[in-house]
């Protein structure tokens, strides 16, 4: 929460319990060991800014009914070294508390005072937390859930970091394994069909135009040359060719999306570093291996998982979750990061308690390692879904919708919806300069502050300094429900980052737009008392602060004119 409505809830509890001692000693109520109560900020503030329990939770202790409680702590309590102003008694002894006008105009200047730094907190400790996300095979483009994940994994990373973490990004290539054997038979049939007839492609290949493109561009270089060599050099070759080339085009496809990640790490360092041959000894030692028809297995179900699985294939070669496990062990015991996040599709949903388990039998605590899942989004158009086939090659990729919606589009609607909710990202919507498309509305706002400042500037009417004596002014309903959005700001961080949900922060931004819209439509700006004049330009100042610096957060632009 903000240091402000920390404070106020300090004194709301220092002076709950002066009052209690209060009555104690005017013999209202007796001596006892007092439950932790609970002060709370409620959805409907009608009745209140802030809703205490104390009377409620007390009474059994007490002995004593809540609302002769609630009595005794209204007529003992002193607030007049509060930022409350007054204090009822509603239904079976819920204490209800209103915020004084000291309050709303010290918001105001801290908004003012700290800049875009307002909202931040130390909540997180400074601990070292690694978001990977993406994480695309490099074979090929990147395709529409890969934009979603990075949208939400760099988001995530951003309010992480406002959250008081320690963050680093990353995304780790897939450059090693079945995929990339399959990456090299695709490339070699393509470049043979380039120069022999006959050539099939088997149906579970990769069928792209970029695997046709990479065979021609390396023909165009090499020629028939690899025609004469045998067929092990022929797509080693091919896939040192290629692979590069993709790697790269991810790259710059995830720089234009404004993602730029602090770590490439490649699944080829762990085998020629020997990590993941070390992961499986290390393994062996814990003592939760065994061998079965010439195979080693793990046993998961000394985890609760469903089910053990195969480490090692009776041929020698390891299964993919080697690799993975020892690129975890990495993360956690190698580079001692203390929380490691993993955005992943929804379909890995079994793959996570494997993992682990794994990291447990290794002696690492499981808790430090994180999954959010992901599901998956739709694309609709004129209200259809958009149906395309990956393996016939006309997928829509991240670059395809780039090139549709723009990228403030993109990675807002991609955090509309918190991850694990299933999402059609209208591409209609997304496009439209309206108060319909939220990122639209939000960046309207921003834009609208900007002219209303560029207006009255041109009037003569400047923002002067932020005196409290002037925010003081700000009585009005709506003045006081945006400075009190603006107020929570801090708490949609912490929640935001404790759910790993960077929803709450599009939500947050569209609720701020329509408590400033409702505002502009009440308030007049421009009037005849200065003082108030200044009051609600400083309002106006702190409000656009708050968007920017969300929107520029999120890598979203602010633009100052729409």
């Amino acid at each position: 929460m903000s240091l402000l409505v920390s404070k106020v809830k300090e004194q709301i509890k220092e002076s709950v319990l002066s009052a209690f001692s209060s009555s104690v000693e005017k013999g209202q109520l007796q001596n006892a060991e007092l439950p932790d109560f609970t002060i709370e900020i409620p959805a409907n503030r009608d009745h209140g800014d802030f809703a205490v329990n104390a009377a409620l939770v007390w009474a059994r202790a007490l002995k004593c009914a809540p609302r002769a409680i609630a009595d005794a702590i209204k007529e003992n309590i002193d607030l007049s070294k509060t930022y409350i102003k007054d204090i009822e008694i509603a239904g079976p002894g819920f204490i209800n508390m209103r915020l004084n006008d000291g309050f709303y105009a010290d918001v105001v200047l801290d908004v003012l005072q700290k800049g875009e730094d307002y909202g931040n907190s130390d909540y997180g400790k400074g601990k070292r937390v690694l978001v990977e996300f993406v994480s695309a095979n490099p074979t090929g483009p990147m395709h529409i859930g890969n934009a979603r994940g990075g949208a939400l994994g760099d988001c995530l990373a951003a309010v992480l970091s406002k959250a008081g973490f320690y963050t680093e990004r990353e995304f780790y290539v897939n450059d090693a394994g079945n995929q990339i054997n399959k990456f090299g038979l695709s490339l070699d049939l393509r470049y043979r069909e380039l120069f022999e007839d006959g050539i099939e492609m088997p149906e579970d290949s990769y069928h792209g135009e970029d695997i046709i493109k990479h065979a021609k561009d390396f023909a165009a270089i090499h020629g028939d040359k690899y025609m004469k060599t045998d067929e092990a050099t022929r797509r080693e070759a091919l896939v040192s060719f290629a692979l590069p080339k993709n790697i790269e085009g991810l790259k710059e496809d995830l720089k234009k999306y404004r993602i730029e990640y602090d770590t490439w790490f490649k699944e080829s360092t762990l085998h020629k570093n020997g990590e993941a041959k070390r992961i499986i000894e290390l393994l062996k030692k814990s003592g939760y291996t065994y061998e079965s028809e010439g195979a080693l297995w793990f046993r998961a179900t000394d985890f609760n998982c469903d089910k053990d699985f195969v480490l090692i294939r009776a041929n020698g070669v390891p299964t993919y979750i080697v690799p993975d496990i020892a690129y975890h062990y990495n993360k956690l015991a190698v580079r001692n990061f203390d929380k490691a996040i993993d955005i992943l599709g929804a379909d890995h949903h079994g793959y996570v308690p494997r993992l682990k388990a794994t990291l447990t039998a290794l002696g690492l605590d499981a808790d430090r390692l994180d999954a959010v899942l992901m599901q998956m989004v739709r694309l609709v158009r004129n209200g259809e879904v958009i149906k395309a086939s990956k393996r016939s090659g006309k997928a829509i990729t991240l670059v395809t919708l780039l090139e549709e919606v723009p990228i403030d589009a993109a990675r807002f609607f991609f955090n509309l919806r918190e991850p694990n909710s299933h999402f059609d990202f209208d591409l209609d919507l997304a496009v439209s300069e309206s108060s319909t498309n939220p990122v639209y509305y939000v960046q309207y706002a921003h834009a609208r502050i900007c002219s209303i400042i560029r207006n009255l500037k041109e009037e003569g009417i400047v923002v002067k300094e932020a005196k409290r004596e002037d925010l003081l002014l700000l009585t009005a309903t709506e003045e006081r429900e945006l400075i009190n959005r603006i107020s929570t700001l801090t708490d949609e961080i912490i929640l935001s980052a404790k759910t790993y949900d960077p929803a709450r922060i599009t939500h947050y931004l569209v609720e701020l737009a329509t408590d400033f819209h409702k505002f502009y439509a009440a308030c007049r700006v421009k009037g005849e008392d200065e003082h108030l004049v200044n009051a609600r330009l400083l309002l106006c100042s702190a409000t656009k602060t708050v968007i920017k610096s969300l929107l520029t957060m999120l890598k979203i632009t602010a633009p100052e004119k729409m």
